[in-house]
């Protein structure tokens, strides 16, 4: 998986956008203002993808290249490995996810706005 693929799946999703809040070399990817998605923009080995806490638990023991996300919230986050251990369909299954997780939990003027 590329970054330049990954962004691009990203920003197609509806009312997507990216920033770099954290420093020039972690891009984010937001809907409705909050995260769903960040990355190294330098190395890309993984993304943090949020995840249902029980499907999470099920992708960590089925693939190696799945684990507790890197400084997130080890319950509701994963880092996915993008270096060809981890499906790049299921990674952009998982980044739909993540996104649709954030999106659905956004508040309901938030919702509308969009």
């Amino acid at each position: 998986m590329t970054l330049d693929y990954f962004r691009d799946y990203c920003l197609n999703l509806p009312h997507v956008t990216e920033d770099t809040p954290f420093g020039p070399d972690v891009l984010v990817f937001r809907v409705g203002g909050k995260i769903f998605a960040l990355m190294d923009l330098e190395t890309f080995p993984y993304v943090n993808l949020k995840c249902d806490p029980e499907r999470a638990v099920e992708l960590r023991e089925q693939y190696p290249g799945i684990t507790p996300g890197y400084h997130m919230n080890k319950k509701l986050w994963n880092s996915v490995s993008t270096k060809g251990n981890v499906p790049d369909a299921l990674i952009l299954e998982l980044a739909k996810h993540s996104y649709e997780l954030i999106r659905d939990s956004l508040p309901k003027k938030v919702k509308e706005s969009l």
